[in-house]
């Protein structure tokens, strides 16, 4: 889905979105970045990785960061990351699978963005990361379990995002229309709401 930079739908979006980043959220495989370039693309807005800023600012590949310093000492990077992301304004970011579990970086999505979950279930999330073998988590005598168990423990929390949409074995132009319509739907909620508020 390709809006022009004079669509009416892209302006009211963008308009109404102000200074707020898009939080992309959920597991590997969900296709945030994919998704969440193409609507960075639609909505001609700079998109950016946290993992990949992650990279950047550390110097060091994810793998590398969880082998050398531990879980906990990248979600505290992670969380750094992402608040300055989201604090610097309009624009689409994507997160890492654990970004969103973490009690600090959601309120501050909360605060300065509105959350995407793409929810995926198990069979497609395996097929995607089957092809990358980078994933940290997965390194485990049965990655289809570990899954399951990421699963379990992260969705009740997923479900907390502004914005639920089913990534599914479909095309990825599908689900970025899916996602600008549902944003669009919950802008203009958020400003009903705002006006009859006044």
């Amino acid at each position: 889905m390709t809006l022009s930079a004079e669509s009416p739908l892209r302006n009211q979006l963008v308009s109404r979105l102000g200074s707020r980043a898009i939080v992309f959220v959920g597991l590997m495989g969900a296709g945030k970045t994919s998704i969440g370039r193409r609507v960075a693309q639609a909505l001609d807005l700079p998109f950016v990785d946290s993992d990949h800023e992650i990279e950047t600012v550390s110097r060091l590949t994810v793998p590398e960061l969880f082998e050398r310093y531990g879980e906990p000492e990248f979600r505290a990077l992670e969380h750094r990351v992402i608040e300055r992301l989201v604090r610097e304004g309009a624009g689409i970011v994507s997160t890492g699978g654990g970004a969103f579990m973490n009690a600090q970086t959601r309120a501050v999505v909360a605060e300065h963005a509105i959350s995407v979950w793409l929810k995926a279930d198990l069979d497609v999330l395996m097929e995607r990361v089957s092809k990358k073998q980078t994933r940290p988590l997965l390194k485990t005598a049965d990655p289809r379990a570990t899954m399951a168990k990421l699963m379990d423990d992260r969705y009740p929390t997923y479900a907390q995002a502004d914005l639920t949409i089913e990534s599914r074995d479909e095309k990825r132009e599908v689900i970025t229309a899916e996602v600008i319509e549902a944003l669009d739907r919950y802008l203009d909620l958020a400003t009903r709401r705002t006006a009859s508020a006044s």
